[in-house]
């Protein structure tokens, strides 16, 4: 099983428009065999340290293997909202990893 964190920071102001890319993509994760583990909105106070900022969510989400991590990042239902992710998010950090 890999797993994949997601760590995404939200231009001010455009969290609705992110919000409209998150209803439409998160639901095509099952239909590539992944699983939407943890979806967080961590409150400034929670942040104890940060040499990066603030995020605006953090995902951790499973598949089992690289090819149906790969169908669900190109999925063509998925690409078509792209738009909505690029005009939205400030930056992205993907984490990849595997439970030990």
């Amino acid at each position: 099983m890999l797993y994949f964190i997601q760590i995404l920071y939200v231009h001010e102001g455009q969290e609705e428009t992110f919000h409209s890319f998150e209803d439409q993509v998160l639901p095509l994760l099952q239909r590539h065999n992944g699983v939407l583990v943890y979806r967080a909105r961590p409150a400034r106070e929670a942040i104890i340290a940060t040499e990066m900022g603030y995020p605006y969510e953090i995902h951790i989400v499973t598949f089992p293997a690289q090819t149906d991590f790969e169908s669900y990042r190109d999925d063509p239902e998925r690409t078509q909202f792209l738009y909505l992710k690029d005009q939205s998010v400030d930056q992205a950090l993907l984490i990849k990893g595997a439970m030990l």
